[in-house]
């Protein structure tokens, strides 16, 4: 059994990674309903939190059906990092995460996120006064180092152990490769082995396959898998790990229907959280994702991005849905 705090998960967990514009709740809903044990939030600007921004702000929803769950904030002032963790802690998450891992520039040039990863000092006084401004776990998210000359993830891992924090997740990967080039898992590899690590290390990058993840459960020995992008339109893919550790054996593709169910599981959770028209347009992003690898669907596509209501989505559902039986009983 892995502990965070007073947080008990299972013995190996799979963590669904904070990824913005994707880890809204619909989307968490649907990846713990298919066996993600720890999941969080999009990322919060800590000064955003402050200053009342309502996106900011919309972020810190969190409902009981997704416990565990924790809400992830970035930043690069002490003072605003500290009342965004109380202001997080109104809302009763699980725990609280600090991004130090964003490459994205808008981020970086602020000084938060992989910023950071420049100023060892400085991200143990973020960490530092989250920690001690929360009752709450605190957990942190991070990657390698700034680039391949810079790596500094040993010293990194103990000294944000020393702040009191609960766990740490590395994306096995530098700012400066952003999401290309392979993950370097050994380094994970070798936090695991430092004697003085004593918080869980969770492994993320690269896992996209049940077989991947065991290998890299045997290989590296960390204590769980963030997954990440392979989540995004195929929120299976955690269950599917779990089967193949006990089993050895694959679980069955996602049919068209299965496809479809969650298509509209996701559609109608989102139009709950953000009404219906907002919930229809921000659902399509999703779709080229759910029926990724197949044929036809580029038609049914430009029908989808047209749906505005409810009654429109379960129309197109039963028309895809008619085609698919018809050709998959041709071939």
């Amino acid at each position: 059994m892995i502990k965070i705090g007073n947080i008990e998960l299972p013995e190996f967990p799979l963590l669904l990674a904070p990824m913005e514009d994707v880890s809204d709740p619909p989307f968490r809903r649907l990846c713990k309903m298919h066996g993600a044990d720890l999941m969080y939030s999009e990322f919060i600007s800590s000064e955003g939190l402050i200053r009342d921004a309502i996106k900011s702000r919309k972020k810190l929803d969190i409902f009981d059906y997704e416990r565990p769950v924790g809400i992830q904030i970035f930043g690069g002032d002490e003072e605003a990092m500290a009342m965004s963790a109380r202001i997080v802690e109104t809302v009763n998450p699980d725990l609280v995460d600090i991004n130090f891992g964003c490459p994205v520039k808008k981020v970086v040039c602020k000084g938060a996120g992989a910023g950071v990863l420049k100023d060892i000092d400085l991200m143990v006084r973020l960490t530092k006064a989250v920690v001690s401004s929360t009752h709450l776990p605190v957990t942190v998210k991070t990657r390698l180092g700034w680039d391949s000359t810079s790596i500094n993830i040993d010293e990194v891992a103990e000294r944000l152990q020393e702040t009191g924090i609960k766990a740490l997740t590395i994306h096995a990967r530098t700012r400066a490769q952003m999401y290309k080039g392979e993950a370097d898992w050994e380094h994970i590899s070798r936090i695991k082995q430092n004697p003085n690590i004593e918080i869980p290390i969770f492994g993320n990058g690269d896992i996209d396959s049940p077989e991947k993840a065991l290998e890299y459960k045997q290989k590296y020995a960390c204590d769980g898998i963030m997954i990440g992008r392979a989540a995004i339109g195929y929120p299976w893919i955690f269950n599917e790990i779990k089967h193949f550790f006990k089993t050895g054996e694959h679980l069955p593709a996602p049919t068209i229907s299965d496809r479809l169910l969650a298509v509209r599981q996701h559609a109608e959770w989102s139009t709950e959280w953000k009404g219906e028209r907002l919930g229809l347009v921000e659902m399509r992003q999703h779709y080229s994702n759910y029926f990724r690898g197949i044929p036809h669907f580029k038609d049914f596509r430009k029908k989808f991005l047209e749906v505005f209501t409810l009654e429109e989505m379960d129309a197109l559902i039963k028309e895809t849905q008619e085609f698919y039986a018809e050709y998959q009983a041709q071939v």
